[in-house]
C-alpha cells in the first residue's frame, strides 16, 4: 500500500510538472526539481510506461526506431527547431547531458522527437543539431511522422500532451505546446525517470543510469 500511495504521489507531481511548452500562452517554466525532489518524486518505474514499437526518420534521413535502442538506455524529449522559448535552453541542457556522460564514461543514447515534423526535415534537424554540437553518432533527432501521431506517442507512453496553435508570423507559422521533460528509458524500452529538462541534474541523471546498469 505504501509503494502505490508513493507511486500515485509521483503521478501527481509529473502532471503538475509536465505541461509547458513553446507557445505564447504558455510562457511560465515549471518550477526547478531540487535533488530531493528529484529522488523522490521522478520515479515513475511501477507505472509501466511502455514505449511501443516505431521506425521513424532521423536528422540524416535514415530510418531510426526502437530496434535501433534495443538492450540500450536512452533519454528522450520533445522539441522544435522554430521554438521561440523552451527548445533551446532543453537543447543546450541535453548538449550538456551529452558532454557530462560522454565524460563520465557512461553510455547512454539520446533522441529528440520533433512536435513539428512537417517543417523539421531532416536537413532542418541536422542544421539545428550541428548548432548544440551534438554527437550524432549517440544523440538522433526524429521526423518522419504526422503531428498526430507524434502527439499521440506523447500522450500514451509520456503522459504528456501536445497541441499546436498558429504562430504569430509567416516565418513562424506554427507554435506547439509539449512537455519539458527528460524521460529516462531503460533496456526494455520502460520509462523509468524524467527530469526538468530546464534545470535537469546531470549528477543524478548519471547515478540514475549507473545504477540501471548494474541490476
Amino acid at each position: 500500500m505504501e509503494k502505490w500511495k508513493r507511486v500515485g504521489f509521483a503521478l501527481i507531481v509529473f502532471l503538475v510538472l509536465t505541461v509547458t511548452g513553446c507557445s505564447e500562452a504558455a510562457q511560465e517554466q515549471p518550477e526547478p526539481e531540487t535533488s530531493a525532489q528529484a529522488s523522490s518524486s521522478n520515479d515513475v518505474s511501477a507505472l509501466h510506461w511502455q514505449v511501443h514499437d516505431f521506425s521513424f526518420t532521423d536528422q540524416s534521413g535514415k530510418p531510426f526506431g526502437l530496434k535501433d535502442l534495443k538492450g540500450k538506455i536512452w533519454l528522450a524529449d520533445f522539441v522544435f527547431t522554430n521554438c521561440p522559448n523552451v527548445c533551446p535552453p532543453m537543447t543546450a541542457n541535453m548538449a550538456k547531458v551529452q558532454d557530462a556522460f560522454k565524460k563520465a564514461g557512461v553510455p547512454i543514447e539520446l533522441v529528440s522527437f520533433s512536435v513539428d515534423p512537417e517543417h523539421d526535415q531532416p536537413k532542418v534537424l541536422q542544421t539545428y543539431a550541428e548548432k548544440y554540437d551534438a554527437d550524432l553518432s549517440h544523440w538522433h533527432f526524429l521526423t518522419g511522422y504526422s503531428f498526430s501521431q507524434i502527439a499521440k506517442m506523447a500522450k500514451d507512453t509520456f503522459k504528456g500532451p501536445v497541441a499546436r496553435q498558429k504562430g504569430p508570423s509567416p516565418d513562424m507559422p506554427v507554435l506547439v505546446t509539449h512537455p519539458t521533460q527528460f524521460y529516462l528509458i531503460d533496456e526494455s524500452g520502460t520509462v523509468v525517470r524524467y527530469y526538468n529538462g530546464l534545470q535537469p541534474d546531470l549528477q543524478q541523471m548519471i547515478k540514475d543510469v549507473q545504477a540501471l546498469t548494474k541490476k
